[in-house]
């Protein structure tokens, strides 16, 4: 990987991500063992330092630590001194004197891991910033592709849904295209970007025009603690134009493959019967996802390869 830290997909060029892919292909092996650690990063402490709630980003990166043999360290805002009025930058110099050789941050606002980066001395990673960028999430998503396809150079992408609020969307654009996939964005045009000038995408407003040409699904939930809701007429209409129900689902090709970051809201974004068929690779994402954070602390950190 190049630069000392790991914020956005946006610019990581083709090689350093095949290099991080790789890495985490072979720690997806690692986890398959009987014991499942390795003592690459051992005497190494890794901290989270997340100010949004979380499930699979927190614990995937405190699994990923502790295969790695490292130590972990985890920041709750809630019971922080944040509430006393200490300031951010005082909070991440605070963690990083206690001992963290790296830091994982996810802020509500847009830039925050960027200032932590500025101030802290130690490897910051992006675990989500507003709606700008969530990097691992966009590097775990290409490794579920390249696993299912072997490689992503001339595959067709679809990103359905609330795309204005997503960072997650923000990452997969990049890396996807990157990787060579041709990515089509489909959304009502009030969940979209303002501007999406120098993108690498093409837009589309009708998912049924688009489901029988692409290769992947990549359905993102409406985010409605960021008004996503209130874009659109209903949730009704919502599901009936954009949602991946059975009949959409069936109308897709045979080996067509449907992703989602979670968490899932089904019967909005997708129907039960998606959500459970085999070609939805959800629990593939959330396995990769440790492996592909493995891959990130490991190359941010100087691991030791046995």
């Amino acid at each position: 990987m190049t630069g000392p830290h790991l914020l956005t997909t946006e610019g990581l060029e083709r090689e350093a991500l095949e290099s991080l892919l790789q890495d985490a292909a072979e720690f997806r092996d690692v986890l398959d063992r009987p014991i499942p650690k390795v003592p690459a990063l051992r005497g190494k402490t890794v901290a989270t330092m997340f100010f949004e709630p979380s499930t699979r980003t927190r614990m995937s990166f405190e699994r990923a630590a502790r295969a790695l043999s490292a130590d972990t360290m985890s920041f709750s805002p809630g019971t922080s001194s944040l509430s006393k009025g200490e300031s951010l930058k005082d909070t991440a110099l605070t963690i990083e004197a206690m001992g963290a050789d790296l830091i994982v941050v996810r802020h509500k606002s847009t830039g925050a891991p960027w200032r932590v980066a500025e101030w802290a001395s130690v490897p910051v990673v992006n675990g989500g910033d507003g709606a700008h960028q969530h990097p691992t999430q966009g590097l775990l998503d290409c490794l579920t592709l390249v696993q299912r396809f072997g490689a992503l150079d001339g595959s067709r992408i679809a990103i359905v849904g609330d795309i204005r609020h997503s960072r997650v969307a923000r990452s997969d654009i990049f890396a996807f295209a990157t990787l060579g996939a041709e990515v089509t964005l489909v959304a009502p045009p009030t969940l979209l970007p303002n501007d999406v000038v120098g993108w690498p995408v093409t837009v589309s407003h009708d998912l049924d025009a688009v489901l029988t040409e692409v290769d992947a699904v990549y359905l993102l939930r409406v985010q409605s603690e960021r008004g996503g809701t209130s874009l659109f007429p209903s949730v009704a209409e919502y599901r009936s134009r954009f949602g991946m129900t059975w009949d959409r689902f069936r109308a897709m090709k045979p080996d067509t493959v449907v992703l989602h970051p979670g968490p899932m809201i089904r019967g909005i974004e997708i129907d039960d019967a998606v959500a459970d068929h085999p070609r939805c690779l959800v629990l593939d994402q959330v396995t990769n996802g440790v492996a592909v954070r493995m891959a990130v602390l490991f190359q941010l950190l100087g691991g030791e390869r046995e």
